[in-house]
């Protein structure tokens, strides 16, 4: 599972035009009703596709695989060279094989969110709000079963809450960088604190800003910067306190440009809030292969006891990356180069 540094360095050297030709496009789903009772007339649903879709005879089609974004993301990011190698040609994903689905989950990207006018009226979304629709998406897309279900970060819970609210419609699936249990300790803190700072910033004005709250946005840059570093990575690359503030401050710097708006984050991240797959894991039946990594600040080792949960599914098996100065913290759920030996054997099992 440890690579060589040089591979690493000659993926990024080599594959800078990985990401593959791309088709973007919206679905948009009539009257959808949230579980907190408020309906959208049209929920927009945008994504993106690589690929050629193969139909069996009834028209459906059968060599679909779909990738899950992390909080904050769209599927964009999985353009990117270090996971978009898998698309290429002779890829384990190989786009000429497969048809690729990247969406963007509600509240994220193109689709429908705060930002796009209710504001703080929009409703209140959660995981399995954001499942439900990714499923309407299959079916106006003409997928009845997934060959392969992935998703990191959230995207990896939302896996989780796919499996248990819609069995059977992924052949198999790989969650990256999750747990399966309810989010709470440190995990619900760092984002209570960013929604709690955005809210306290006098800018922020109930929602109704005309500039953004910066001074809260700050916060939550800082924290999620935090949540997603790799500890040994970062010394080895950061050695003397020079190095480091000039990191810190890159880094708040690309966090703030990058941040969605102030109301869109606070949705962003409260749609974890009731969370819970644990409870309904058996209805997972299908092969599953669960990758952590054990320098992930938001899903360390010892926390959430996933080697007794992913027992809860027949066929589930459960990996651990360990920690070196290669991985990424719990951003190495996108560098496909640690556990793509993981991902082909599911996809021979899962046949």
């Amino acid at each position: 599972m440890k690579p060589a540094v040089a591979a690493i360095a000659a993926l990024i050297a080599t594959a800078a035009t990985a990401a593959p030709a791309v088709t973007e496009a919206d679905f948009v789903a009539k009257d959808f009703r949230f579980s907190d009772g408020k309906t959208l007339p049209a929920l927009k649903q945008h994504y993106r596709t690589t690929g050629t879709p193969v139909r069996n005879a009834k028209g459906e089609i059968i060599n679909a695989v779909m990738v899950g974004h992390g909080t904050g993301g769209t599927g964009a990011q999985f353009l990117v060279p270090q996971f978009a190698r898998l698309l290429e040609p002779g890829g384990t994903l190989d786009a000429a094989k497969y048809f690729i689905i990247l969406p963007d989950a509600i509240g994220h990207g193109g689709s429908s969110k705060p930002s796009d006018g209710l504001k703080m009226a929009f409703p209140a979304y959660d995981y399995a709000d954001m499942v439900r629709a990714q499923g309407q998406l299959l079916d106006h897309l003409g997928v009845k079963q997934l060959r392969l279900l992935m998703g990191t970060s959230m995207g990896c819970m939302m896996g989780f809450q796919f499996g248990t609210d819609l069995p059977g419609r992924a052949a198999a699936i790989m969650p990256l960088a999750c747990n399966v249990i309810e989010l709470a300790g440190r995990n619900r803190m760092w984002r209570a604190m960013a929604i709690q700072a955005i809210k306290a910033d006098p800018d922020w004005q109930g929602g109704n800003f005309t500039k953004p709250p910066l001074n809260g946005m700050r916060v939550g840059v800082a924290l999620q910067a935090m949540a997603s570093s790799a500890p040994v990575r970062m010394q080895a690359d950061s050695p003397s306190r020079a190095a480091s503030d000039a990191l810190a401050e890159r880094a708040m710097a690309a966090g703030l440009a990058g941040s969605a708006d102030a109301n869109d984050r606070i949705y962003q991240l409260e749609a974890s809030r009731n969370y819970n797959p644990a409870p309904n894991l058996a209805r997972i039946t299908v092969p599953v292969t669960w990758v952590n990594s054990a320098d992930d600040f938001i899903n360390p080792p010892g926390v959430g006891e996933p080697e007794r949960h992913v027992r809860a599914m027949p066929q589930a098996r459960y990996v651990l990356i360990p920690e070196s100065t290669e991985t990424r913290g719990h951003s190495t759920h996108t560098w496909s180069i640690f556990w793509e030996g993981e991902l082909k054997a599911l996809l021979a099992r899962s046949q």
